[in-house]
């Protein structure tokens, strides 16, 4: 990739190709020595990582249910909403913690299982409320395609584990992605109804499409059935091989109902946690890892996902690291690569790490482990919380603490998939590959 950025008139940028490296970034030359996702040290490394980060919540079941929202000192807030993404993706690494062998977790697994087809299930319409406000009433939010893939994963991973009700969750968790999310006309799953199922929200998203992906993975590991993996790739080729590669490897994420996309959605609230304006550079990484997942699990995989997978980590990289003159990733971008939300996500950090671990395990091309080398030595400088555990969740540009998009430390799922991604094979996904062994 050679010369600056194309100019890109809003609001449907057109670039020939993605830009150039940007100055300052890592150089991309080999590394000297042996690699680090081969070397025993760094393993041992990662293991102390992946025990600290699991031992950090202190206080981690409310009352009404589920996991609650965590402080920065790993305090439950009482306050909070009990939130189903929040339940799901805890329920998912207490199972992966289990089925690596770390004692203590089956409780956990247990107790998400039971928020998960108790209070957080919709006993009389079906599928699974947002969440649940302090006093266990569930919260008047639409029903979201994003909490039902993580539903989906979480059961998948907790069947994996073999916990009790976990094969019935994930029945029911994708017999409701199946009869109310996927649109077969599109080969995309809409976003969200209301309680009753009766009213569809007209907004569309890649980020939960880019989940109900890694859902569908696992569930199709899980079950047996290949059916689920074509499906995610259904949803990979529209919104990757299609729409990304259309606008230089930048991901759309946001669309009207007919899957018109929305380049000014949000301009008004830059920094919102799920659907910020621009574009999200850090689920460009977290689909690269995706597509190579992907690939691994399909019997003859289209070639366009290699191509795909190279090309989304090589733009993020060019033009989302260090955009600000800082280390790391900034969270947004606009159309014409500017940064709009420069803070430093945790979550960014870690599917960078885990990007350039499936790639570089994938590619033959040192250039995937000199970014790997980057990305730990930028993730343990900035985001690791060594005096009150866990990572932070957001830092500004300057690498100092931060709450503009994200408060306190509620969520484990990206940090503790970033330690074991680099020990483990691209398929089957992480829970039912960790099941085998």
């Amino acid at each position: 990739m050679s010369g600056p950025p194309p100019p890109r008139p809003e609001p449907t940028p057109q670039p020939d190709h993605p830009p150039d490296r940007r100055p300052g970034a890592p150089p991309l030359g080999a590394p000297p020595g042996p690699t680090w996702v081969e070397a025993s040290g760094h393993h041992a490394w990662l293991e102390a990582e992946l025990r600290r980060l699991v031992a950090f919540p202190h206080a981690d079941h409310h009352p009404a249910g589920g996991f609650a929202w965590l402080d920065d000192r790993g305090r439950g807030d009482g306050s909070a909403p009990v939130r189903t993404w929040i339940t799901a993706r805890m329920t998912h690494v207490a199972a992966l913690a289990h089925l690596w062998g770390l004692p203590g977790h089956s409780g956990r697994i247990d107790r998400g299982l039971a928020a998960l087809s108790g209070p957080l299930h919709d006993a009389v319409h079906g599928g699974w409320h947002s969440g649940l406000a302090a006093d266990g009433t569930p919260l008047p939010d639409p029903k979201g395609a994003y909490d039902h893939a993580f539903v989906v994963l979480a059961a998948a991973s907790a069947t994996a584990a073999g916990r009790p009700g976990a094969t019935a969750l994930l029945a029911d968790a994708l017999a409701t992605l199946d009869q109310r999310f996927w649109n077969a006309d599109a080969e995309r799953c809409v976003e969200a109804w209301d309680a009753a199922w009766t009213t569809c929200e007209a907004y569309r998203g890649a980020n939960s499409n880019m989940h109900v992906v890694e859902a569908l993975l696992a569930a199709g590991d899980v079950t047996g059935e290949c059916g689920w993996h074509e499906r995610a790739l259904a949803i990979a080729s529209r919104l990757i091989d299609g729409v990304a590669r259309e606008q230089g490897w930048r991901v759309v994420e946001h669309f009207a109902a007919d899957w018109t996309p929305l380049p000014k959605h949000h301009a008004e609230q830059p920094d919102h946690p799920f659907r910020p304006y621009g574009t999200t550079v850090g689920h460009w990484l977290e689909w690269a890892r995706l597509l190579v997942h992907l690939e691994a699990s399909l019997p003859d995989p289209p070639a366009w996902l290699a191509e795909a997978a190279r090309e989304l980590f090589g733009a993020a990289v060019a033009v989302g690291w260090a955009a600000d003159g800082h280390p790391g990733f900034v969270y947004t971008l606009d159309w014409h690569d500017r940064p709009v939300v420069t803070g430093r996500l945790h979550w960014v950090a870690a599917e960078a790490i885990g990007a350039a671990a499936v790639l570089g395990r994938r590619f033959d091309d040192p250039a995937y482990e000199a970014w790997y080398r980057a990305f730990w030595d930028h993730a343990a400088a900035a985001f690791r919380d060594t005096e009150r555990g866990s990572w932070h969740h957001e830092l500004t540009a300057a690498g100092e603490p931060a709450g503009g998009v994200w408060s306190g430390k509620p969520d484990l799922y990206h940090a503790v998939q970033a330690t074991l991604l680099p020990r483990t094979a691209s398929a089957p996904a992480l829970a039912p590959q960790l099941a085998a062994r």
